[in-house]
Order: structure tokens, then C-alpha cells, then sequence
């Protein structure tokens, strides 16, 4: 199944066209060095809009993959580095103001593990498996390939930045997601599988053009975090709300491909997420966290903003991709078929 799979990630995407003044500055400082970089409308920006957070991708992306034609000099430039600072200020002021903490982080894991009674929730996972059709999976997965095609790569950041009990297990959950050292079973490999059996284009970042600002926030939210080791607390409580979250919405998004016919290697996966992050949810919590804040109890509260930041920007995007589904429309930026 995983044979002869074509690498997605062995050329760089174009540069994405821009969707305001502050992502037209970054691509065009990209394209012709010395273009100048304005911020003069960043205090009027939404720093959950397109503009702001396709601007962040973009700098953000120059740590990866980066962009066809692009020097790789570009990663670590002065300028583009101040210009990054000021809108993750924007968008880490805006997270700080709308996501409150108030909890220990034992609490705020517990609560993401309330499951609605008789398995009958109202979230994007529950849409698909109970309503969604092949058209609303094949969005869902270009989409979430901004992600899962790098899978565990922002979480890796973290890693020099633990020790002792924590390290050791952030290491050893990672291992998994990078394969345990096959590279067929590496978790965005799987995930490129899963697109082809779909008939979507597995290319890295292929589908930026049709992602929305929300879906571009949650991606932006891993590298903003992997990125300044001020906030590895942060860092680490994201990865566990993933891991925590992970196997029951793999389970139901599953199912949902079963039901549209999807073929065994879209279905596997999720299968693969159903036990695996079962088995991280319980090293996250007990040795990731509680490793962690054995040594470094300060960082309690940036463990649960981590929890909650990412919580609320799935919630954006759940809210976002319903919202277009329920009414008959599509969810992708461009309008484009896929």
C-alpha cells in the first residue's frame, strides 16, 4: 500500500497570491529582496483574518518547506524576523485576551475527555460520520493536509527544550509519529495515502490558496509555539489537547470514510490514530505534562493556555467548516472543485 509513494514534500510550493497589505508586504519582500515591509495596518488587522494569518504562514513556512524560488537565506532575515515578531504579537494578544486559563492543566486535559452522551455530539467529526458525504471528506482532508503533511515536525521543536522524564517521552511519542523508524509508516506518509485514495493532490501545501484563515490559524498556532522555547509550556499543552483529542475523532472520521466507501489506506490513517494517540493520551498526560511541571511547576498556566488556544481555534474552524457545509456550500477559499 505504501510502496512507490511519491515523496510530497520533495519540492517547495509557489508562493501563495496575497490577501491583503501585510501578506502582499511578506510575499513581495519573497519575490524581490528589499521590498519594503510595512506594518502600517497591522492595528487595524483581524489577527484571526486572511491577511494576518496567511502573512504568518507564509514567514512560518520558510522554517519547513519553504517556497519555489525562494533563497533559504530568506529563514533567518532581520527584517522578515521583526516583521514576524509584530504579527505574532497581534495574534498571541488576541489569544491571550479571548482564552482564559483560571485552571490546573489535570482539569483542563479531563475536560477535553467529556464525550457527549450517547456519542451524538454536534462537532465537525460527528457531522462527518453521521452526514458527510465524500465531497465534504475530500475538503476536510486537503484542508487538514496544511497540517498532516508535517506532521509531529512543529512538536519536535519542543524536544531541546525538556529534560528528564518529559523529554524522554515527548521523544518517544514523536518516534511514533515519525514511523518508529520505518519510513513507510511515517504518520504524513499515511496521510499521503489517505489523499491519493481520495483523489486529492498530495503535493506539500498545495491547497493553501483554498484554506481559510481558520484553518490557517490552528497550523500557525504549532510553529508560533514550536518557535520561541518562552512558550515550550504552551507547546507541550497543545500537543497533549491533540493527543488527548485525537483517537476518539479518528475513530468517528473512520467510520465516516468507511460509510462513503473510502478505500483501506484513507480509512487506515485514522485507524492508526484510533490506537496510537490511545496509548500517547496516557504518556502525554502522566509523563509529557506531569514530567514537566515536576521540574518547571511555572509553567502550569502556559500548559493550560496551549490546552485552550487550540481548543478555540478548532472550535473557529469547526464552526466555519459547519457553517458552509450545513448550507449546501463549499468550504474552500477559492470556491475551486477539488
Amino acid at each position: 500500500m505504501t510502496s512507490g509513494r511519491a515523496e510530497p514534500r520533495l519540492s517547495s510550493p509557489p508562493l501563495p497570491l496575497a490577501r491583503g497589505p501585510l501578506s502582499h508586504a511578506v510575499v513581495s519582500a519573497l519575490r524581490e529582496r528589499g521590498s519594503p515591509l510595512s506594518l502600517a495596518s497591522l492595528a487595524d488587522s483581524d489577527p484571526y483574518g486572511d491577511d494576518l494569518q496567511l502573512a504568518l504562514y507564509v514567514l512560518y513556512e520558510l522554517h519547513y518547506q519553504g517556497f519555489d524560488g525562494v533563497d533559504d537565506d530568506h529563514e533567518w532575515d532581520p527584517a522578515l524576523l521583526a516583521f514576524r515578531r509584530a504579527l505574532e504579537d497581534r495574534f498571541l494578544g488576541a489569544l491571550r485576551a479571548d482564552v482564559p486559563v483560571g485552571v490546573g492543566a489535570q482539569q483542563a486535559l479531563d475536560e477535553l475527555q467529556v464525550e457527549p452522551v450517547g456519542d451524538d455530539g454536534t462537532g465537525v467529526t460527528y457531522f462527518l460520520r453521521d452526514h458527510g458525504e465524500s465531497g465534504h471528506l475530500r475538503e476536510y482532508a486537503a484542508l487538514r493536509s496544511l497540517y498532516h503533511l508535517k506532521e509531529a515536525d512543529p512538536h519536535a521543536w519542543v524536544i531541546p527544550r525538556l529534560h528528564g522524564r518529559a523529554k524522554a517521552a515527548m521523544a518517544a511519542v514523536e518516534f511514533d509519529e515519525f514511523g518508529a523508524g520505518r519510513a513507510e509508516e511515517i504518520h504524513a506518509g499515511l496521510f499521503a495515502d489517505l489523499m491519493t485514495d481520495l483523489g486529492l493532490t498530495t503535493a506539500y501545501g498545495y491547497y493553501l490558496e483554498a484554506a481559510p484563515a481558520e484553518m490557517l490559524a490552528t497550523v500557525n498556532l504549532m510553529s508560533l509555539f514550536g518557535l520561541h522555547r518562552r512558550l515550550r509550556g504552551a507547546l507541550t499543552g497543545h500537543f497533549a489537547a491533540v493527543e488527548v483529542t485525537s483517537s476518539p475523532g479518528s475513530r468517528r472520521l473512520a467510520e465516516a470514510l468507511r460509510r462513503v466507501g473510502a478505500g483501506e489506506a484513507a480509512t487506515r490513517f485514522y485507524d492508526e490514530h484510533v490506537v496510537a494517540d490511545a496509548v500517547h493520551e496516557q504518556v502525554v498526560r502522566h509523563d509529557v505534562i506531569g514530567g514537566l511541571l515536576e521540574s518547571e511547576p511555572g509553567l502550569e498556566a502556559d500548559v493550560v493556555f496551549g490546552i485552550r488556544a487550540t481548543g478555540y481555534l478548532e472550535d473557529r474552524l469547526g464552526t466555519r467548516l459547519l457553517k458552509a457545509w450545513r448550507s449546501g456550500h463549499s468550504v474552500l477559499r477559492t470556491g475551486a472543485a477539488l
